[in-house]
């Protein structure tokens, strides 16, 4: 008898209830959108199961419109654990407030540096030259200028005073600041 089904009896089916279908559908998935391709998915399933289903084609169309959409929330639930880890994978750009106030805070912090160590640190970090080419801007010698910015760089922390401190490595506090 399930050999028997034919395209009419399809065609009926669907006219009769494809109305009650797609409201369930909707309600599965949240959306007229969602809810149409999931219907549309499980008539594709049962177009291929037509002619030797047996049984009631409605129950059919249901159980798969509810194990479809159990998958896709699985899918989705999957995918946002997933979204999630990428997302914490990239930091947040730093607030545009927060530069300003770590470059006014830097800026202080400079001015109470000895006028060799504050133009050796700015010229090597906030230039960005070498110790070379800070050495020939300054005439100094490379070795000074070494000595300099190691004599600096403690001198701001102290002044920093555990401010922005950051674990050794960890970039996530870091903010660049542009000249």
């Amino acid at each position: 008898m399930a050999g028997d089904r034919t395209v009419r009896e399809l065609e009926g089916f669907l006219a009769e209830r494809a109305d009650r279908l797609l409201q369930t559908a909707v309600l599965l998935t949240g959306s007229r959108d969602a809810g149409q391709d999931l219907l549309q998915t499980a008539l594709e399933r049962l177009l291929r199961h037509w002619r030797r289903l047996d049984g009631d084609p409605e129950a059919y169309l249901r159980r798969t419109l509810y194990n479809l959409a159990a998958d896709g929330f699985r899918c989705r639930r999957v995918l946002q654990r997933k979204l999630l880890l990428l997302r914490a994978a990239v930091p947040p750009p730093p607030d545009p407030t927060a530069v300003v106030d770590l470059r006014d805070a830097l800026v202080r912090m400079l001015v109470q540096l000895p006028p060799r160590q504050r133009a050796v640190l700015v010229l090597r970090y906030w230039e960005q030259l070498t110790e070379a080419e800070t050495a020939a801007v300054l005439g100094l010698p490379e070795g000074t200028v070494k000595s300099a910015a190691s004599r600096g760089l403690r001198r701001l922390r102290e002044l920093a005073g555990g401010w922005h401190r950051a674990a050794p490595g960890d970039d996530r506090n870091r903010v660049e600041l542009k000249r």
